[in-house]
């Protein structure tokens, strides 16, 4: 299992794992392997089981999170490969009535998945508020998997995850957490007891907007190898150039972070004071916000289209600001509320992203 560096600090490993040795006349970063075939003879002899672009990206965030990672094609693909493993070794297939709990507001892709799951009968789905340790705790009794997030998508709740990992592990049911939203610079799952962290690293890890990538991240070999027999036999794979980018994104994913998070403090300071907003969601660290404003769904449509800066998109974690009403998509819970406006803060100048917003909320209102 990878381990921390003892001497470096985080943001240093960020800019310096993953890179070739240091020899006379070597390139100081890690080569772009474009290919599918190896010579015989060798460890790796098809590249759909292996990729040295790969291994440098894995050992970058494998360090970082405390375990084994693994690339995939994208975060779904990463989902569902953490949900396989409700089977048996690297199969999907599940005995019936296998039993999953997971957070009644999650993002839309893993509760889309979860459902069509549900409706094949390939598991039994107990969704759980978990801010309510002891609900979370009850409904793992018999349950194959618990998959958190922690906070949620969109509605920013947040679990007692040593609690509900410490329960879980007692009652031998696996523990997944999806840690996109803090990355491992601001939460270590594995550390509080996880089994299994998950991340769409289209999103802080690689922070730039321009490629699709997940990862799994095991602290066991046996779920690694796991994991890793469904990603080849099911062909999850990330391209390699997607993942060499990801691995330069990461290079500077502290400086992202901490100027993200920032601007953030001030934005949710200011928010909480504006006649235009009826609520702030705010976990008290990270860089996604969601607010409700006044005057319900038209407020929340005008807030879209009257932005400048802000760009209305569906993703988050980029270097550009990012806002969106999260029920406009068919798949988000009918809990969240109609007007919710989810918001990633990007790393422009936070005054210019407070004019431009205030701005908006003002003409909305």
């Amino acid at each position: 299992m990878p381990q921390m560096p003892s001497d470096l600090s985080v943001d240093s490993q960020l800019v310096t794992l993953g890179r070739p040795p240091r020899e006379p006349g070597a390139p100081v970063g890690p080569a772009v392997e474009l290919t599918s075939t190896y010579l015989a003879d060798g460890e790796l002899s098809y590249a759909r089981s292996g990729n040295p672009t790969w291994s440098a990206f894995e050992e970058t965030l494998g360090c970082l999170e405390g375990g084994r990672a693994l690339a995939f094609a994208s975060g779904m693909a990463a989902i569902a490969a953490s949900l396989s493993l409700t089977g048996h070794g690297g199969s999907a297939s599940r005995p019936p009535g296998t039993v999953v709990v997971a957070p009644q507001h999650a993002y839309n892709g893993t509760g889309g998945l979860l459902a069509q799951l549900e409706s094949d009968g390939a598991l039994q789905v107990r969704r759980v508020d978990v801010t309510r340790t002891s609900e979370v705790v009850q409904a793992m009794d018999g349950a194959a998997l618990v998959y958190l997030e922690s906070p949620t998508n969109p509605m920013l709740e947040v679990a007692d995850l040593p609690a509900v990992f410490e329960q879980a592990r007692a009652r031998g049911v696996l523990s997944v957490c999806d840690n996109t939203f803090s990355t491992p610079l601001l939460q270590r799952p594995i550390e509080l007891g996880a089994d299994v962290v998950v991340h769409s690293v289209t999103k802080y890890l690689s922070g730039h907007s321009d490629l699709l990538l997940g990862a799994t991240i095991a602290a066991s070999d046996d779920l690694h190898e796991r994991l890793t027999t469904y990603r080849t036999l099911h062909g999850a794979i990330p391209g390699p150039m997607e993942t060499w980018l990801a691995l330069r994104g990461m290079r500077t994913l502290h400086l992202r972070l901490q100027r993200a998070c920032a601007s953030a403090a001030v934005l949710v300071d200011r928010l909480q004071q504006h006649p235009a907003i009826e609520r702030v969601r705010y976990p008290g660290r990270g860089a996604i916000i969601a607010i409700e404003p006044v005057g319900g769904i038209a407020s929340a449509k005008a807030l879209e289209h009257a932005v400048r800066l802000w760009l209305p998109a569906t993703s988050l974690g980029g270097v550009e600001s990012m806002l969106e009403r999260r029920r406009r998509h068919p798949l988000e819970p009918k809990s969240v509320p109609e007007h919710l406006v989810r918001l990633s803060v990007g790393i422009e100048d936070v005054e210019d992203l407070w004019r431009d917003l205030d701005t908006a909320l003002r003409a909305g209102s």
